[in-house]
């Protein structure tokens, strides 16, 4: 059993961490992160034997044509966000994710196909697919926001409609 998980089984309480948009974690202490999705998405990526994870929250798919690209965008948080679970501790191979977010809140884009959340739902699911990461939660799309709150330790969540 990890530290962090024995910690856990102990009663010790976790640290708690609001996600802005943009803004990514990782931890191997004990940490629940939440956040609040609407067409952004958040991937909860994590080590459950390692008791390692973390989280993201973009805003946008990719950070192609910006000068200056931050973790705002889908494919410079994915990144980041695995450089820093695997600087935490987890293993690649123990790897797994939850993919949250995607909704299409504004009524005037329902109906219209290819919204910008459906483009931020594909390019997480790209990047898992390429980098060989099991996703083993999907809850994305629909016209609500969600409020997800994730616990690194054990990779557990729980995604709330809003």
């Amino acid at each position: 059993m990890s530290a962090s998980a024995a910690a856990q089984a102990a009663g010790a309480p976790a640290a708690t961490l609001y996600l802005h948009p943009g803004a990514l974690a990782a931890s191997s202490r004990p940490l629940a992160v939440s956040t609040i999705l609407g067409s952004c998405v958040g991937v909860c990526l994590f080590d459950a034997e390692r008791g390692v994870g973390g989280m993201n929250h973009f805003l946008l798919p990719d950070s192609a044509g910006n000068a200056r690209p931050t973790a705002r965008f889908g494919d410079v948080a994915m990144e980041r966000l695995l450089a820093e679970v695997l600087q935490a501790g987890a293993r690649r191979a123990g790897l797994a994710a939850r993919v949250y977010g995607g909704a299409c809140v504004l009524a005037a884009f329902r109906g219209q196909g290819d919204h910008l959340g459906d483009r931020n739902v594909w390019a997480a699911l790209r990047f898992l697919e390429d980098e060989r990461i099991p996703v083993l939660a999907l809850d994305t799309g629909g016209r609500c926001g969600r409020r997800v709150v994730f616990q690194t330790w054990d990779g557990a969540a729980e995604a709330r409609r809003i």
